[in-house]
């Protein structure tokens, strides 16, 4: 497996990257999450629809540009430096991917096209209150054509215009038992609850189903076991926005550690935080070798849940030890609220959860271990 880029992707990564760096700056970012909406609309439009990196990693046959998740690993590393505050991750490859993998041809011609423009935001609700592993954590339930339930922790669930639903149902236990449905945001029966959270860059909702009628929009062909890959997929590629959090603060520390005076000397001199920054880098460049493992496995097609736990599992311990050293590491500025360092931080305990925690990813990789040894006795 070669981890060379092409131009065509470093090309796409430096057009994300320039962007964000003229439009995406902590200044803005404060103003984004102290505001009312929560998100920055602006940016979604100019980053998702005019750059069209919305279509990012959907086909051309659904209106997408055909790249793949490569593409989208190197674009949320770049969204992961600066914390953007738009749905990107969850709309084009949570929803859309899921999308992707549960519809039918018919199905991803329907909804796929105004995603892939971005005119269209989707995220996937499905989690109930009590947060629990898959799939025993599903919240809403489809029953006799009728949803009904909620779903917590719904990310950007405050702006989505269209949710992909995950349901259990009558007919079978485990991922067996879960169905897939398109509801419209505006559909009769649906309410939405912006709630407070840790990551304030990332806000989430919680979403109720009332007597929803699940011919709202399409039940999608694919159900439980469709839901379980591309979850795995998204899970997989999270771990890149995870390894461009790490980076930032890294970089951020090491900057710092040079400008930085005490004691006559900038404190990046001190051997106790060369120590400290070097621990931080080898995290990094560890992280980004799972990221990369996990994006090309994912890319190449056939089981990649492994690859995709594993990344997970690490880059989730990485960031958040590398976002607690950066703060602590920049003294007493770190622990203040205006300083953004603390906004890494959550970012990193928050999506060490968004889907499913490190401890349920190296279940999976031991599971995974097991049935390679003796596929009969797991």
């Amino acid at each position: 497996m070669s981890f060379a880029l092409t131009d065509e992707q470093i090309a796409v990564r430096e057009a994300a990257r320039d962007y964000l760096r003229d439009n995406a700056d902590f200044e803005r970012l404060r103003k984004t999450i102290e505001s009312e909406a929560g998100w920055d609309e602006a940016l979604w439009q100019g980053f998702a629809q005019e750059l069209g990196f919305a279509g990012l990693g959907i086909s051309e046959a659904d209106g997408g540009i055909g790249l793949g998740p490569i593409e989208q690993a190197l674009i949320l590393e770049e969204l992961g430096r600066v914390l953007a505050p738009i749905p990107w991750f969850e709309s084009v490859v949570l929803a859309a991917g899921t999308i992707a993998e549960a519809g039918s041809e018919a199905q991803r011609a329907t909804l796929l096209p105004s995603i892939a423009s971005g005119e269209t935001i989707a995220t996937l609700a499905m989690r109930a209150p009590s947060g629990a592993a898959l799939p025993g954590g599903i919240g809403p339930r489809i029953s006799g054509g009728r949803i009904t339930g909620e779903a917590h922790y719904v990310p950007f669930g405050h702006v989505a215009q269209l949710f992909v639903v995950a349901a259990r149902n009558d007919a079978g236990e485990g991922w067996d038992g879960i169905s897939l449905v398109a509801v419209p945001a505006d559909q009769p029966g649906v309410s939405i609850e912006r709630v407070t959270s840790l990551d304030l860059t990332r806000p989430y909702a919680k979403i109720r189903f009332d007597n929803v009628a699940a011919d709202a929009g399409p039940v999608l062909v694919g159900g439980g076991a469709a839901l379980r890959r591309a979850l795995a997929a998204a899970s997989g590629l999270l771990a890149s926005e995870q390894l461009g959090g790490a980076v930032r603060s890294l970089d951020e520390t090491v900057a710092y550690s040079k400008e930085r005076v005490q004691f006559g000397r900038v404190i990046g001199s001190f051997q106790a935080m060369k120590h400290r920054m070097a621990d931080m880098k080898l995290l990094v460049d560890t992280a980004r070798s799972a990221a990369d493992w996990a994006a090309r496995a994912i890319a190449a097609g056939g089981d990649f849940k492994l690859a995709a736990a594993g990344a997970r599992s690490y880059c989730s311990d990485a960031y958040l030890a590398c976002a607690a050293d950066a703060i602590q590491l920049h003294g007493g500025i770190g622990f203040t609220w205006e300083h953004h360092a603390h906004l890494f931080f959550k970012r990193a305990r928050a999506s060490a959860t968004l889907l499913d925690p490190p401890a349920q990813h190296r279940e999976t990789i031991a599971r995974a271990i097991i049935d390679k040894a003796d596929p009969e006795a797991a």
